[in-house]
């Protein structure tokens, strides 16, 4: 599982830095650009700590399970979202808020994906208190993000 999680996390960063690239040329501008740091150290360190504490813990079946629904909805907000998709808050004048696949649903599903694998990847680990500590540390980082990303949708930035 860490090793399907850290691959996936680095060709996300692949397709992330790809769809960057043409977005920018396509006249995008970044919002939120001094959070980003944070994010990426967050996420780093998280999964850091799950190589260091959790290699040798029994796997959680259980936990797999719910993992495994989770990458459902990654690949189902990445579809949606293609060349769209970037790690960065990236806007495009002119262009509108896509309203398919999940976005029908939740304003902004991947982070509920995220959410979920915060907690879910270290439960299936055995590393409750790495999930509470990261799930907490999750939230603050969500709650400045959404709203710049929020405030960034509605012209204001």
């Amino acid at each position: 599982m860490l090793l399907f999680l850290t691959l996936q996390r680095l060709a996300e960063l692949v397709i992330a830095r790809h769809n960057t690239k043409k977005l920018l040329a396509k006249g995008a501008r970044e919002v939120g650009a001094d959070h980003y740091i944070f994010m990426i150290l967050l996420h780093g360190s998280w999964l850091v700590l799950l190589w260091v504490l959790g290699t040798d813990n029994e796997l959680s079946y259980f936990w797999l399970a719910i993992f495994a629904a989770l990458q459902l909805g990654r690949l189902w907000v990445l579809a949606t979202l293609k060349s769209r998709w970037t790690t960065r808050i990236l806007i495009v004048d002119g262009e509108t808020l896509v309203t398919a696949g999940p976005f029908r649903f939740f304003k902004h599903p991947n982070y509920l994906v995220v959410i979920g694998e915060i907690a879910v990847v270290p439960l299936a680990l055995g590393l409750p208190w790495l999930a509470l500590a990261y799930s907490i540390l999750n939230a603050w980082m969500l709650y400045v993000r959404i709203g710049v990303e929020n405030k960034a949708l509605a012209g204001e930035s």
